[in-house]
């Protein structure tokens, strides 16, 4: 097949998704297919030229990628850097090339790739491509709307509220929650502005940070305990994987510097406890339409309690991702489980 592997962006998360798109357009190389990594946001090339038969020197039109930083990337200096100075998500020949495609392999995270809005625009301009669609995207990508649909479909989840900049009120008492507590961006990803909060002042010292990132944030109860995450496929759960930070919780560094957690799958948990997770997280893909690929994060507390975090609609999957381990636990490999993706993907299409 034709394949688009699109990443980048303009997303908070846009160093790690340049790395899943490398990993994955390689796997699918040697999968035998013909693939162009592609930034979304920059698109390929402001020349007009004829496309007609691109894929066949795909190598040649791919991006180059580096890897992580350790730190979030400054997105003012990638808007500055686009020659078009266009404010449109997609850059030159992004269409275009992806409507030449089979399919588009979406290796893109967090904002204006995880919240249904490049979804919404394929699904008018006819593209395949993978993961689920724009509404259950939108949202798994809201954490106070998914945390409803946990609620209401008897998924648990810590207590929370969502607060708005706008109305912000900085007195943690007018909150109703108890110390500690956690405090995060609301649709944001990869742990990026958010803060485990313990004291009164640190309680707003978190909301200036989270509110450096988005408009609106989500304050709930601190579970403490152990994490885990389930990956789910057509509504199956994966073997649960433990993640354990050697220091600090699983923010954006200990997500993605080697060595600096201890991931184990499948997960060490009593069995009635394993599956009564697996049982959730299939619940919660279910309660938010989730009917391709996604994964659930979990907390487990010291009376083992299962608390349901969030829902991530298009899973990292670099060398230190969760859900390539969770597959290998199956029998899968890398190259395996991302034709597996592709395949489940275009039965949307059938």
């Amino acid at each position: 097949m034709n394949i688009v592997v699109l990443a980048g962006g303009l997303s908070t998360e846009r160093e790690v998704s340049f790395v899943t798109g490398s990993n994955v357009a390689e796997a699918l190389r040697k999968n035998g297919h013909q693939v162009i990594l592609l930034d979304v946001f920059m698109g390929y090339s402001d020349q007009e030229e004829d496309l007609e038969g691109i894929f066949e020197r795909s190598l040649e039109v791919s991006i180059t990628t580096f890897g992580i930083s350790g730190q979030a990337p400054d997105l003012e200096s990638v808007r500055k850097s686009r020659k078009d100075q266009s404010a449109c998500l997609f850059g030159p020949n992004v269409i275009a090339l992806c409507r030449m495609a089979d399919i588009v392999f979406l290796a893109l995270h967090g904002e204006n790739g995880e919240d249904g809005r490049i979804q919404a625009a394929f699904d008018l301009y006819g593209i395949k491509y993978t993961g689920t669609g724009y509404l259950s995207s939108a949202l798994a990508m809201d954490k106070s709307l998914s945390k409803r649909f946990f609620t209401a479909n008897q998924i648990p989840t810590p207590a929370g509220i969502t607060i708005k900049k706008e109305n912000c009120q900085a007195e943690f008492e007018k909150t109703g929650l108890s110390l500690p507590c956690v405090v995060k961006p609301c649709r944001g990803g990869s742990s990026i502005g958010i803060s485990i909060v313990r004291t009164k002042e640190e309680y707003q010292q978190a909301l200036q940070e989270a509110f450096r990132w988005e408009q609106e944030v989500v304050v709930e109860d601190y579970i403490k305990g152990r994490e885990f995450s389930v990956g789910v496929i057509e509504f199956k759960a994966l073997p649960i994987i433990e993640i354990a930070p050697i220091e600090g919780f699983y923010d954006y560094k200990n997500k993605y510097a080697p060595g600096s957690t201890v991931e184990t799958c499948p997960a060490q948990l009593p069995e009635n406890i394993a599956k009564e997770m697996q049982h959730y997280a299939e619940k919660a893909a279910e309660a938010l339409g989730l009917d391709t690929y996604s994964r659930m994060d979990f907390m487990l507390d010291q009376d083992n309690q299962i608390y349901c975090l969030e829902a991530n609609t298009l899973p990292g999957m670099t060398a230190t991702s969760l859900l390539p381990q969770e597959a290998l636990a199956i029998g899968k490999n890398f190259e395996e489980l991302c034709e597996w993706l592709i395949q489940v993907s275009l039965k949307k299409y059938q």
